[in-house]
């Protein structure tokens, strides 16, 4: 066989690998859903009836999965935090308090570290919640509830390395993070208060009045205004358009580059002409309490760059281009 058969061999037996990994650790979640029951409840008011927090706790490769379940509760509504088992038998166990609940990670239910640290937690009056592999483990048997993360097998092709029952237990632990969110009206907007450094927090939680120019930055002109003066007017604005206001500052159109360049053909005399002529009449508004990215959508849908915020009465507040939606990081 040549060395470039080889190879393809090679690639094909390493695919064949990978698909299987993905199949059995698809099928152990999927098992998940048929078990879950009475105990996932009892896990679920065990966290909804304690005044503390949650506290997630494991060794190993269970220990990382226990890191993400409560940074997950965390951000989802659930004040949670990890706490690495080995830590909490040499000081770190002051960290968990009487109204606490503790979720404990171990596949085989028999961790030393963990098991070390029940009887304490339960003596002061705290709650464990176990995820293990092993029903009938010293963990589960000593928890208040427990769920069941077992599978038939890893997909390590020894049987060995920790994967098909770490995906099961992070997808344990998600399961239990989502109803929390749901039973305790956990929203949008709250997502967005925990991470408002993300993209997602500037979308909901930036409004308009947050990202527009305000009113003596945004240049207007009436609507007898010359041509000649309303393209001074756009220059000198730096928002590639002019507001058009009657006497009482309420906007009557917008005149922008693109009108310009529209206009361009049947105009013999910039000077002569007035702008009321070539403006575009009732634009698109916006008003300042809308959600910044409400003025994104709007903008593509319409295919405009420039949006003028104004009051319920019309009157001009202020402006906004693509530019500013880009600066402030919510396109």
């Amino acid at each position: 066989m040549s060395a470039a058969s080889k190879s393809h061999a090679a690639g094909q037996e390493a695919l064949a690998l990978a698909r299987r990994v993905i199949e059995i650790e698809a099928e152990a979640v999927a098992q998940l859903s048929g078990r879950l029951g009475a105990e996932f409840l009892a896990a679920l008011n065990l966290i909804l009836a304690s005044h503390g927090r949650v506290i997630v706790s494991g060794i190993g490769k269970s220990g990382h999965i226990a890191r993400k379940i409560a940074a997950t509760l965390a951000s989802t509504g659930t004040p949670s935090y990890f706490v690495h088992a080995a830590e909490a038998n040499h000081g770190d166990l002051g960290m968990i308090a009487r109204d606490d609940v503790l979720i404990a990670l171990s596949n085989s239910g028999e961790s030393d570290e963990l098991l070390a640290i029940v009887p304490i937690i339960k003596r002061q009056g705290g709650k464990i919640i176990a995820i293990t592999g092993n029903a009938a483990s010293t963990l589960a048997q000593d928890a208040d509830a427990h769920l069941d993360a077992r599978v038939e097998q890893e997909a390590c092709p020894l049987n060995l390395a920790p994967t098909a029952s770490t995906t099961a237990a992070l997808a344990l632990g998600d399961a239990l993070a989502v109803a929390l969110l749901d039973a305790r009206g956990f929203g949008a907007d709250d997502f967005a208060r925990s991470h408002p450094g993300g993209r997602l927090g500037r979308r909901l939680l930036t409004h308009v009045s947050d990202v527009m120019r305000e009113r003596e930055r945004v240049p207007s002109v009436s609507p007898h205004t010359s041509v000649a003066d309303a393209v001074i007017a756009i220059s000198r604005g730096g928002m590639g358009m002019t507001a058009i206001l009657d006497a009482d500052d309420c906007v009557v159109g917008i005149f922008t580059d693109g009108d310009l360049r529209r206009a361009l053909d049947r105009l013999s005399n910039l000077r002569a002409e007035r702008v009321e002529a070539v403006m575009t009449r009732g634009p698109r508004t916006i008003a300042p309490e809308r959600l910044a990215v409400e003025a994104v959508e709007m903008m593509e849908s319409h295919r405009i760059s420039q949006l003028l915020v104004t009051d319920a009465q019309n009157r001009l507040l202020g402006g906004l281009t693509t530019h500013d939606l880009l600066q402030a990081k919510v396109v």
